[in-house]
């Protein structure tokens, strides 16, 4: 399976092409593999999707191009790929390995091709890279402006490759095939000077003068009469260069006037007038000589123009002859050239991370760039700078530093005059030279590297005050920073680059495992070798931890440390080795945190869900949103917590079992807070919702009522709530159970009832037997009734209903029992709709009735609609039209039509059908249609499907065919 975006947006599989459809599906798909194993929201999608105002159903046509999509991958056996289209809260996330997305192999190639010392490789995997392209990117989408400006990103990529190809072909003396590469590309793009610029310098090297003056003054004319402009520096360069006559800088391979002689030695430049028999000194022009910091003269670097193809040189340059070589640049404080490089050893058994080099090589690419390297402890951060700082050793002539700033250590940081003391010698000053403040150093490095072309690598940063005096002078000198935190006053100051480290895939997890223990065992066992960096959460340093502890025992087997692993209570045990372990590094990073925060992590640990928010935080940690956001803030900075989206936080796995056993003893008052913070939530949701309908509102007799409780400004955003928090809710209930708090495990489950409503279809079945296991274990009757009447209806409409009959025919005596009088009702009307469903019509109707008067007499309107609603439902299968009529009349007038809006959409519904059943055809029509469209405004899809199916039976309007098959595919989707 192939995702093709360089050319029409496609999914190439072993049968052919899948068959996508319309350009706004394919729209999606493009979106999507943008942001491939990134979570793209509709709001994005929408723009991708729609240049001007989208329609007013905009989210539920995404929703069906998602579903089809997802179809159609499915069909192709995705999975088997490891490709998976996920539905994460609003928004979606195609996930892939990003070797099967052509746009990622293309920037894979062109770093592979940056890092080659050999031009005829790199000119192989240029080609390689060109040849994913089968035509303009992201053809056969619709063009919004997002998906524009990705197409125009790539396009620029692809002309950039090209250049570099020729430039490749020209450095090995092969002219004319970069003048056909260019060609083309200068045809197709004009007033792309860049391009023309290139092309006159092929030509002109491949000795076709002519064409290269010719292609100058057609493109000075375009320039002219188009834009009105005059060619820029780079077109200019070119044309001085063929006027000059200069043979570019392969002339001494090829032969030219700067190629050695016989002897080795290099014939200079000629003065005017001289004679050129002999050698002579090149001399340095007196612009170029400066001051030193003690007051002398120091010998400047020449200029550099003589690097480039286009250069006119400096000082006498002209017509008159080649531009000099450039001389080191040698200040007089240092005793002679020098070479530089303090690196470390490059990192052993280095995986992966190929998006995370060509990152860094993109971020170097600027003027006097800063790069920034950020992640969590052991995430590798230290190995992926080396690694990269390694592969590039020809970008940097003049050396490469490091320093090792310590800011997350036990021994301290270093003193900065130090490092700069280091960093001078390093570059050949005298020790009696070096300044003695900081600022004095700072200012005598920046000088000295201010016309060099150096890397400086500053690994382990605490503060962006500390990175500041260290930064170098030159505009070509690269600075690369590691830290754990997020470092943003550098991003401010100094337009600082992240580059944000993640934790390893499993297939990168496991190849570096088999960098360590070899191939042979790692294959021996590859469900555990992926076991095992699952369980080390793609953490480098655990992994690395892991493979030490198995190369020491080769008895082992990779699955019985993978058992031990699995044990949460010992996992961080067995990840310690000696002094290095994924312990020691987090608590280095937790040491330099204030209190407030350290206490928030900790109660973090405590934590039964995936994710959090200011108040799940807050609750966790007995504070109110306001501190916990404040706390939640340090934790991201320092990479301990990851914020996914606006005000929703996550744990890695191996920092929550840290966490977790900071503070064990403030685990049962962590809990109790957040299962209190989520009852309290999900009443207000339920409330927010469906008004007046809290199955519990009953709140345990130890209730903890958070400091502050979520706001919900309508239903929709209640229904929002439900739907993301499901699952969270769920590892809720089960810790609240596991740890004997079934008061709030019953609840909790409970308190989903409009989203179980909503989505009943969703299998929530097994969520309800584990609340029933709990309020038996708590020997409530009041509890267990209620969820008997849940669990039942629940069955009922999933065709259960042997099983709903027998739970729901003890329910009312156990609401009788306990003396819950509504209780009583709602669980006659739900056994009511199973004895309809078997045919026991009579039987249905007198209990449904019952449950009418007991709702009157509590005076409960909520509980009085429902019996009113399935009492019409049931009344029409009986074919009495007018009383269901009349039911549901009594049923709306008691609550006003913006609320309960499931409810009126089944009421209109059935009084649809009754008008129909009575010959009122128009009328019964449009009733139907109105709650079908109420039911498609709100999302309520099984109300929608529920009407339409009722007007499709009595007509053949293709719209209603077409809007019925739109819901269906809603209902059926993951949303």
């Amino acid at each position: 399976m192939e995702f093709r975006l360089l050319g029409t947006v496609s999914v190439d599989t072993f049968t052919g092409p899948l068959p996508l459809g319309p350009a706004k599906r394919r729209s999606l798909l493009a979106a999507l593999l943008l942001s491939a194993n990134t979570p793209v929201s509709i709001a994005r999608l929408t723009d991708s999707l729609w240049d001007d105002t989208p329609p007013l159903h905009a989210r539920s046509v995404i929703q069906g191009h998602v579903s089809r999509l997802r179809a159609l991958l499915v069909g192709a056996d995705a999975e088997a790929y490891g490709v998976e289209l996920v539905t994460l809260g609003d928004a979606y996330v195609l996930r892939l390995p990003e070797t099967l997305l052509d746009s990622q192999r293309f920037e894979e190639l062109l770093t592979l091709a940056r890092g080659q010392r050999s031009a005829a490789d790199m000119v192989l995997m240029l080609k390689e890279a060109l040849s994913l392209w089968q035509g303009p990117a992201l053809s056969g989408a619709f063009a919004g402006r997002p998906l524009q400006a990705a197409a125009h990103s790539l396009e620029e990529s692809r002309l950039a490759t090209v250049e570099q190809l020729a430039h490749a072909y020209a450095a090995l003396g092969e002219h004319n095939r970069a003048a056909a590469v260019l060609r083309a590309e200068a045809v197709a793009h004009p007033m792309r000077e860049s391009l023309a610029a290139a092309l006159m310098t092929a030509l002109y090297r491949a000795g076709r003068q002519s064409e290269a003056l010719d292609w100058f003054h057609r493109t000075r004319r375009l320039l002219a009469d188009e834009l009105g402009i005059d060619p820029g520096h780079e077109l200019a360069d070119a044309y001085a260069l063929i006027l000059r006559g200069d043979p570019g800088p392969d002339a001494g391979r090829e032969g030219g006037r700067n190629a050695p002689d016989r002897q080795g030695t290099a014939r200079g430049p000629v003065r005017a007038g001289g004679s050129g028999d002999g050698p002579m000194p090149a001399a340095r022009p007196a612009a170029d000589r400066r001051t030193g910091p003690d007051g002398g003269a120091t010998a400047g670097p020449a200029a550099r123009s003589d690097e480039s193809p286009g250069g006119t040189g400096s000082g006498t340059g002209g017509a008159l002859g080649p531009v000099p070589p450039r001389p080191l640049p040698v200040p007089s404080l240092v005793g002679g050239p020098h070479p530089t490089d303090l690196l470390p050893r490059a990192p052993r058994g280095f995986q992966g991370r190929t998006a995370e080099l060509a990152a860094l090589t993109r971020a170097a690419a600027g003027e006097a760039p800063v790069c920034l390297v950020t992640g969590p402890a052991g995430v590798g951060k230290t190995a992926l700078a080396l690694q990269w700082a390694h592969r590039t050793p020809a970008a940097f002539p003049d050396g490469r530093l490091f320093a090792d700033l310590r800011g997350f250590s036990d021994t301290g940081e270093p003193a900065l005059i130090e490092v700069l003391r280091e960093f001078l010698l390093a570059l050949g000053v005298a020790p009696r030279r070096v300044p003695e403040s900081v600022a004095a150093a700072a200012a005598l490095f920046r000088s000295l590297t201010d016309r060099r072309r150096l890397l400086v690598v500053l690994d382990n940063a605490r503060h962006s005050a500390t990175v500041r005096p260290l930064l170098p002078g030159g505009t070509d000198c690269v600075t690369l920073v590691t830290s754990r935190h997020r470092l943003e006053g550098l991003i401010a100051s100094d337009a600082a680059r992240p580059v944000p480290l993640d934790v390893l895939e499993p297939p990168d997890g496991t190849a570096l495992l088999a960098g360590v223990l070899g191939e042979d065992r790692v294959l021996a066992e590859p469900v555990a070798a992926r076991r095992l960096a699952e369980l080390c959460g793609g953490l480098p340093l655990a992994l690395r931890v892991t493979a030490a502890r198995l190369a020491g025992r080769p008895s082992w087997t990779l699955a019985g440390l993978a058992d031990e692993l699995a044990d949460e209570r010992s996992r961080l045990t067995f990840l310690d080795v000696d002094d290095t372990g994924v312990s020691a590094a987090l608590r280095l990073t937790v040491q330099q945190l204030p209190q407030d925060a350290v206490h928030q992590l900790a109660r973090l640990g405590h934590h039964p869900g995936s994710h959090f928010d200011p108040y799940t935080a807050a609750a966790l940690a007995g504070t109110d949103p306001v501190v916990a956001t404040a706390a939640l803030e340090r934790l991201a900075a320092a990479h301990l917590v990851t914020e996914t989206a606006p005000g929703r936080w996550v744990l890695h796995d191996l920092i929550r079992l840290y966490a977790r056993g900071m503070a064990p003893e403030g685990g049962s008052e962590a809990l109790i807070g957040v299962l209190d913070h989520y009852i309290a939530t999900a009443l207000a949701a339920a409330d927010t919702a469906e008004p007046g309908g809290e199955p519990c509102f009953v709140l345990p007799e130890d209730y903890h009522r958070p400091v502050a409780v979520r706001d919900f400004v309508d239903r929709a955003a209640a229904m929002n709530w439900l739907a993301a928090e499901r699952d969270d809710l769920a590892l809720a209930a089960v810790a609240a159970r596991a740890a004997g708090f079934h008061d709030r495990a019953w609840r909790i489950i409970l308190l989903q009832w409009p989203q179980v409503v909503w989505r009943v279809r969703d299998s929530w079945s097994p969520l309800l037997e584990l609340a029933l296991d709990s309020a038996r274990a708590h020997d409530d009757a009041y509890a267990e009734s209620r969820v008997l009447n849940l669990l039942g209806w629940v069955l009922t409409e999933e065709g259960r209903t042997a099983e709903a009959v027998a739970l729901l025919e003890r329910s009312p005596l156990l609401a009788r029992q306990a003396g819950d009088r509504l209780g009583e009702a709602t669980a006659l009307i739900n056994l009511a709709v199973v004895q309809a469903e078997q045919g026991e019509l009579d039987t249905a109707l007198e209990g449904c009735g019952q449950a009418v008067e007991l709702a009157r007499e509590e005076g409960d309107a909520h509980t009085e609609m429902l019996a009113l609603q399935h009492l019409a439902r049931m009344q029409l299968t009986a074919n009495r039209p007018h009383e269901a009529l009349d039911s549901v009349r009594t049923a709306l007038d008691l609550g006003p039509e913006h609320e309960e809006i499931a409810r009126r959409v089944l009421l209109l519904t059935t009084s649809g059908e009754a008008r129909l059943a009575l010959g009122e055809e128009g009328q019964g029509i449009r009733l139907l249609d109105l709650a079908a469209g109420e039911a498609e405004h709100s999302g309520y899809d099984e109300g929608a499907v529920r009407a339409l199916q009722a007007l499709l039976r009595v007509t053949a309007e293709p719209e209603y065919r077409k809007r019925y098959e739109q819901a269906v595919r809603r209902l059926t989707d993951d949303v």
